[in-house]
């Protein structure tokens, strides 16, 4: 574990994980999913039938989004999201879109952002699974490593959930400097009848997490200031 985590914030990763904290998991896990694959009738059908996700703040604009991504599942048949989806991300020579941390930061390929994501995914203890060909800075897998980050990954003892500072700083590295360029890439096409509710869903919910990470700032600083303001009382 990184130094900076304290025995007490080890010990806090090994308690249930809050509704909260489960409800951004499962987030970032349908980011992943939408973003890695195209969905299939069964995912499609369980997004048209998905409740509101009713958050605490009024006119939130995940809210808004996520009605438009539930409604769009309702409208649209696998097989031509399929087609949407390799339009968009697969073709023979340059696709549409290149969901890349490299391509978006270094302008091209397997560039110095891939490796420095490398590098801390190892300090993390995580590695790309086996076989799988993406590369590990695909917008879709830095949701998964989220996920990871913020529920753990069942079954494997070495991977507890990480404290909201890891997660924090993971997602103001790799993901927060360029994942609306991409969205927008995403969501611009005229093929992107269902992806551009795909972009628009994860680019609220990311704005959401970034202004929660903000405010943990703003609550941290507060806190070591009225640490520091206390009057002392000498003995």
């Amino acid at each position: 574990m990184p130094l900076s985590e304290t025995a007490a914030g080890a010990a806090s990763m090994l308690l249930p994980l809050t509704q909260e904290d489960q409800a951004r998991a499962d987030l970032y896990a349908l980011c992943a999913s939408l973003l890695l694959r195209s969905p299939d009738a069964t995912l499609l059908n369980a997004l048209a039938g998905a409740d509101s996700l009713h958050t605490q703040q009024e006119e939130q604009p995940l809210d808004r989004a996520w009605e438009k991504l539930v409604l769009a599942a309702g409208l649209v048949d696998a097989d031509a999201v399929r087609e949407e989806f390799d339009a968009l991300f697969i073709s023979v020579g340059t696709p549409l879109v290149n969901p890349y941390a490299s391509h978006y930061l270094a302008g091209f390929m397997h560039e110095k952002p891939l490796a420095a994501l490398r590098d801390e995914l190892r300090a993390l203890g995580l590695a790309r699974v086996r076989g799988v060909g993406e590369p590990e800075d695909h917008l879709g897998a830095l949701c998964e490593v989220m996920r990871i980050l913020i529920a753990g990954a069942p079954g494997s003892p070495q991977t507890l959930r990480r404290p909201m500072e890891t997660q924090k700083n993971f997602f103001i590295r790799h993901i927060a400097p360029w994942q609306a360029r991409c969205l927008d890439d995403i969501a611009r096409p005229a093929c992107a009848n269902f992806y551009r509710h795909v972009a628009a869903f994860a680019s609220a919910f990311f704005e959401l997490e970034f202004q929660a990470f903000e405010m943990e700032d703003d609550e941290s600083h507060e806190a070591v200031g009225s640490v520091a303001d206390a009057p002392i009382e000498l003995q």
